[in-house]
């Protein structure tokens, strides 16, 4: 049996300075969750190039109607020249495609497909946004109160919620847009098409997410400091905004980055329908309808909108997921 290394008195006496100088070297340090999501995050690299897609696709969104204004671009110009006047197709072949109309123009009007796509992209994420931040805030809201109170408040919102759920909202978004083109609430016009599809789309998509933070916060409250806190004399609103949202934070940006392509493809499919923005406002799913009628003799004219739809809602997917990984404390990344 091998015997025991004796350590001298003067190295033991060194070990802990050892440590000491380690630790004011930095080699010793402790990391925030935040910290720890990032660095999960940054491996992950599909994630990372859907999260640059995104912020580029938000920049150019904010940046629309300044970048038009700086280069004169009128997504409504008609450039009846470029239009063969026998067929009013674009001229030339890819649809038109030049140096001063690099995604080509569209049929009948000769309108720039680049241009419009740049306008149509503040509309889809205006409503998108809106619409997430509707329905996230009603499901979070209602959906800590059930997981929290439980009795007959979770009995009456959860059946709510059942009630949301049930409601044929394709249907019955159709009805709602359809009735309220004309005007009201004293709005007409972009901004009452975008309000109405943002109250819609925002307001009967809230019990998916209500449902996620009513089962987060009934794990939740069972912890040890939501004990601590109603043992320090801390009421329900306190427990509710001090201590449960918090540390539903996460959760919840994972789910908006999944809601907001699926509230971008919602409001492509009204648009398509002929009862979301109206046109001449350009919108990727109003173009897409407006495709419908050329896409054997003008294929450019849908493949770009279509484009524009899928690389969108596939960059916010991939961002989605890779937060949904880094942000999960049992993920082995």
């Amino acid at each position: 049996m091998t015997a025991p290394i004796e350590t001298t008195g003067a190295a033991a006496e060194a070990q802990p300075e050892a440590v000491l100088a380690g630790a004011e070297k930095g080699q010793i340090e402790g990391r925030s969750l935040g910290q720890i999501a990032w660095s999960r995050f940054k491996k992950d690299k599909v994630a990372v190039a859907g999260g640059i897609v995104v912020i580029l696709l938000v920049l150019l969104a904010v940046l629309a109607r300044p970048i038009q204004a700086l280069f004169g671009l009128d997504p409504n110009a008609f450039n009846q020249d470029l239009l063969d006047p026998n067929t009013s197709l674009p001229s030339g072949d890819w649809g038109g495609m030049s140096a001063e109309h690099p995604l080509g123009v569209d049929p009948k009007f000769g309108r720039d497909i680049a241009t419009r796509i740049l306008e149509g992209s503040w509309v889809s994420l205006v409503v998108a946004f809106g619409a997430t931040i509707l329905s996230n805030t009603i499901g979070t809201v209602l959906g800590v109160m059930a997981g929290y109170y439980g009795g007959r408040v979770d009995t009456i919102i959860s059946r709510l919620m059942d009630t949301f759920l049930a409601f044929p909202l394709l249907l019955f978004a159709i009805a709602i847009s359809a009735t309220l083109q004309g005007g009201a609430f004293g709005l007409e016009g972009l901004p009452l098409h975008i309000s109405v599809l943002i109250f819609i789309i925002g307001f009967f998509n809230w019990p998916y997410l209500g449902r996620i933070v009513r089962g987060q916060t009934l794990a939740l409250k069972e912890r040890e400091f939501i004990d601590a806190s109603r043992g320090m004399g801390a009421k329900g609103p306190y427990i509710l905004f001090r201590e449960l949202l918090p540390n539903l934070v996460g959760p919840i940006i994972v789910y908006s980055t999944l809601l907001i392509p699926t509230n971008i493809l919602f409001e492509a499919s009204l648009s398509f329908l002929g009862v979301g923005i109206q046109p001449p406002q350009a919108s990727w799913g109003g173009m897409l309808s407006e495709a419908v009628n050329f896409y054997k003799v003008d294929p450019q004219f849908m493949i770009v909108p279509g484009l524009a739809i899928f690389v969108t809602v596939l960059a916010f997917n991939l961002l989605g997921d890779g937060l949904r990984d880094a942000l999960d404390p049992r993920s082995s990344r």
